[in-house]
């Protein structure tokens, strides 16, 4: 059973795949919804995301839609990925972890489904893991410098931490030869080892921002630098495979 969409969403949603089918006809093969709101995770700060899988991308078809997604993007946040079927197995190669998390949860609005015999390769996702977790340490010292002073943009910061770490510890766990589970899941199993209270808090503190946009006074700044911590340790484990 699929998880439900607010209401809301899922009027946005089928509005714009309607549309998306009349402004690309035949060259539409599969409108593919993926992430949080796949999976029935969606919250507050959450993205709406979703894979168009066209066999050519025509400018001229394309104009029809611009409409559509500038209101769906206005009203539920959505963000659409255009991706031709000649370009599928190149992007599971580029983007391996991001594909590797799609395959996981993803449900498939139209059209068959683009991901039901798709691996990413063990060498891949190992490779991009890798670029994923340094790429987020530079950029959350970065936000560390800019953001500290401010509860309220730290607090932003720490929820848009939680898609990425997920995503890593998710990738993390089925390298080590564990079976696939939600990101949610295995970074709180991830971090359960490590066995730090202060890691821990600054977990529930990632959930609650991402849930709320917000969070109490006090907590942002040692749960910011406790994802710091995390992302650390995922990126020390993850260089420690082969």
């Amino acid at each position: 059973m699929q998880p439900s969409l607010p209401p809301d969403i899922e009027r946005h949603l089928q509005l714009f795949v309607t549309a998306a089918q009349n402004a690309f006809g035949a060259d539409l093969a599969a409108a593919v919804l993926f992430g949080s709101a796949a999976d029935g995770q969606l919250r507050a700060t959450s993205d709406v995301n979703l894979l168009l899988l066209l066999k050519r991308f025509d400018p001229a078809a394309a104009d029809a839609l611009r409409a559509p997604l500038r209101m769906a993007n206005a009203a539920i946040d959505l963000q659409v990925m255009f991706l031709l079927e000649g370009e599928l197995l190149d992007a599971a190669d580029a983007f391996a972890v991001k594909f590797a998390d799609i395959i996981a949860r993803h449900r498939v609005l139209l059209g068959t489904d683009p991901f039901a015999s798709l691996h990413a390769s063990r060498d891949a996702v190992l490779r991009r893991l890798r670029q994923v977790l340094l790429n987020q340490q530079l950029r959350m010292r970065e936000r560390y410098l800019l953001v500290s002073l401010n509860e309220e943009q730290l607090a932003g910061a720490i929820a848009d931490a939680a898609g990425p770490l997920r995503s890593a510890a998710a990738s993390l766990a089925q390298l080590a030869g564990r079976p696939p589970q939600p990101g949610k899941l295995a970074l709180e199993a991830f971090v359960e080892t490590l066995n730090d209270p202060a890691l821990q808090a600054a977990l529930q503190a990632m959930s609650t921002a991402r849930e709320t946009a917000h969070l109490a006074p006090g907590l942002a700044l040692p749960a910011f630098t406790g994802l710091m911590a995390i992302t650390e340790q995922l990126r020390h484990h993850a260089e420690q495979l082969r």
